[in-house]
């Protein structure tokens, strides 16, 4: 049985990586999704078509999430196109790397936007729209769902990426306050948080075999994960089979955040 049947989900940065698995997934479990991208649209639309070949609606939406204009009219947009939203997985995140004596403020600005303020401006969008419209008891037992996509770096500090820790730091207390106030009103608010995944966006981390082999240093499953990791988890906290989870951080992480140092003693 299909876990997502009916629903219709919003997936941000959903053309490549995590987001894509994710929006991959979604579908797969019966959802009908929508597919946010900034300037990937050949990526987003093989998603779409991949998402469509098995049998459910997908379309995609260019959007920066950043952006508080953007972010509404994705949403409006979405809703003309699919009828509703069921479930927003707030996955869009960037990285700005550098040392905090060598980080700009453009830096610090640009990770907390996207990463802080766009989850920030998603949640608020998808929360507006699940009051606003009738519930879909038959397709889920929530008003609505919000499942963020967050980081082993919400609870292990990492030097040389303030930002991004500090827009993940964020991303949890956020999520947290949000799943307390909007329990009563039957929407629920959850997180994932990926450890090391093989994406694009660290691909330095795992394509050369000295630096796998450092960083699985850290990771005691002795692998490093995949997208698919981590969209399996978002299904699940998607899925009414996860209906009394309320404010929780799945870490799908292999095992990082278990201090692997402290393994033989310290």
């Amino acid at each position: 049985m299909l876990k997502l049947n009916g629903q219709i989900a919003l997936v941000t940065g959903a053309s490549s990586g995590i987001g894509k698995a994710t929006a991959l997934a979604l579908g797969a479990a019966g959802a009908d999704v929508v597919v946010n991208h900034l300037g990937q649209a050949p990526h987003a639309e093989e998603v779409v078509q991949t998402i469509r070949s098995h049998g459910q609606r997908a379309i995609h939406i260019e959007a920066d999430v950043s952006s508080e204009a953007q972010v509404e009219a994705m949403f409006a947009n979405a809703v003309d196109e699919l009828g509703a939203i069921d479930l927003l997985v707030n996955n869009a995140g960037i990285q700005r790397d550098a040392k905090l004596v060598d980080m700009t403020l453009d830096q610090w600005n640009q990770v907390l936007s996207v990463n802080l303020t766009g989850q920030f401006l998603c949640c608020r969008a998808a929360a507006q729209h699940f009051l606003a419209r009738e519930p879909r008891p038959a397709v889920s037992k929530a008003r609505g769902s919000i499942v963020c996509i967050s980081s082993v770096h919400q609870r292990i500090p990492w030097a040389g990426h303030v930002n991004y820790a500090a827009s993940k730091g964020g991303v949890m207390l956020m999520m947290q306050t949000l799943a307390q106030e909007l329990a009563p009103l039957h929407i629920r608010v959850n997180a994932v948080a990926p450890g090391a995944i093989q994406t694009n966006i660290n691909r330095s981390s795992w394509d050369d075999p000295k630096a796998l082999e450092s960083l699985l240093k850290l990771v005691p499953r002795n692998r490093i994960g995949l997208p698919d990791d981590i969209a399996r988890a978002v299904v699940w906290l998607a899925s009414d089979e996860s209906d009394y989870c309320q404010g929780i951080t799945l870490f799908v992480d292999g095992g990082m955040v278990l201090y692997p140092g402290f393994a033989t003693g310290g």
